[in-house]
C-alpha cells in the first residue's frame, strides 16, 4: 500500500477510481449517447492507471455492465469491480427497492451474468428508507459471499448506526454514502470507518449527476480557491475529499474522456491551509 492506495477487502486500489454510472443514458437509464465514446472513456480509465471501477446492473439496466464487459474483458489482473444491489428500475426508469433476501441473491446474479465473471471484488448493500429487515439482508449477502460468489460486502446509504451493529456481524469492506463540500452529514460516518480501517467511498462527490445547477461546483469560495491554486472546481472539491481522510477512495463519474483526466489529477492538488480554511467552511 502506498499514499495513492487503500485496501478495499483484500485488494489494493489507487484513492481515485471510475464510477460508471453516468455511461448509460440520462438519469442511469437506457443506451449511452455514443456508444464508442463510452467505451473509450471506459478504455482511458484503465489506461491511465484506475484499478477500482464502481457499476451496477440495475444502470441502464444491464448497460453499464455490458459496456464494461465489452471495454475491458478480458479483465486486467488489478481491477477491482464493486457493484451493488437493493434497487430496481421499472419500465419507465423510476428506481425501485429490491432488498428481499432473494432480490438480493437475484441481484447479484445479474451482475455476474452481465460483468462476464464468476466472482464480484465487493458488492455493496445499497439501503432505501423504510423498515426493511437488515439482519436478514445481511445474512443474504453472507450467504453470498461464503457460497464465494462476492469476495466482500459492503454499504451504502447507511446510518453509522447501521455500520456499527453490520461489523458486529460481519466484515464490511467498504461504505459508499453521500459526501461532498456541501453534504457533509456523513462526516461521522467516514471518521467512524476511518477508525476501522474501511474504505469510505463518497458517492455524489461533486454534487448531484441527474442535472440541474450544481450547487458545489459553481460555489463561489469554491471558485475563488480553485483560480488561486490554478485547478479546477471539481478537481479542488475531489483534492477536499482526499485531505480529508487516507481511507477516502473517490469514484467521480463522467461520460468524457477530457473529464476522466481532469478528474484523475485532482491527486495532484495540493490544498494549502488558507484553502483547506475556506473550504472547511462552505455552505450553501
Amino acid at each position: 500500500m502506498t499514499d495513492d492506495t487503500f485496501p478495499l477487502g483484500d485488494r489494493s486500489v489507487r484513492r481515485i477510481g471510475f464510477g460508471a454510472m453516468q455511461l448509460a443514458g440520462p438519469g442511469a437509464f437506457g443506451p449511452p449517447r455514443d456508444r464508442d465514446t463510452a467505451l473509450d472513456v471506459l478504455r482511458k480509465a484503465v489506461e491511465l492507471g484506475v484499478n477500482h471501477i464502481d457499476t451496477a446492473q440495475y444502470y441502464g439496466p444491464d448497460v453499464v455492465n455490458d459496456l464494461i464487459r465489452t471495454a475491458l474483458s478480458p479483465y486486467p489482473e488489478d481491477l477491482v469491480l464493486v457493484s451493488k444491489v437493493g434497487a430496481a428500475r421499472d419500465e419507465a426508469g423510476r428506481w425501485l427497492p429490491a432488498l428481499e433476501p432473494e432480490q438480493l441473491r437475484s441481484g447479484v446474479q445479474d451482475n455476474l451474468r452481465s460483468l462476464g465473471v464468476d466472482r464480484l471484488d465487493a458488492v455493496n448493500l445499497r439501503l432505501t428508507d423504510g423498515g426493511d429487515d437488515f439482519d436478514a439482508q445481511l445474512d443474504a449477502m453472507i450467504a453470498l459471499r461464503d457460497e464465494g460468489l462476492i469476495a466482500g460486502i459492503g454499504l451504502s446509504n447507511v446510518s453509522r448506526e447501521q455500520l456499527v451493529h453490520a461489523v458486529q456481524r460481519t466484515e464490511i469492506v467498504c461504505v459508499q454514502n453521500a459526501l461532498n463540500l456541501v453534504e457533509r452529514e456523513s462526516m461521522a460516518l467516514l471518521r467512524e470507518c476511518q477508525e476501522l480501517g474501511i474504505g469510505f467511498v463518497p458517492f455524489f462527490p461533486l454534487g448531484s449527476a441527474f442535472g440541474g445547477v450544481n450547487r458545489l461546483l459553481t460555489h463561489p469560495d469554491l471558485i475563488d480557491v480553485a483560480a488561486r491554486l490554478e485547478a479546477l472546481p471539481s478537481q479542488v472539491a475531489l483534492a477536499w475529499l482526499l485531505d480529508l481522510a487516507p481511507n477516502v477512495l473517490l469514484i467521480p463519474g463522467t461520460s468524457s474522456a477530457s473529464h476522466l483526466a481532469d478528474n484523475l489529477a485532482a491527486r495532484t492538488v495540493h490544498l494549502d491551509d488558507d484553502a483547506r480554511k475556506v473550504l472547511d467552511t462552505i455552505t450553501l
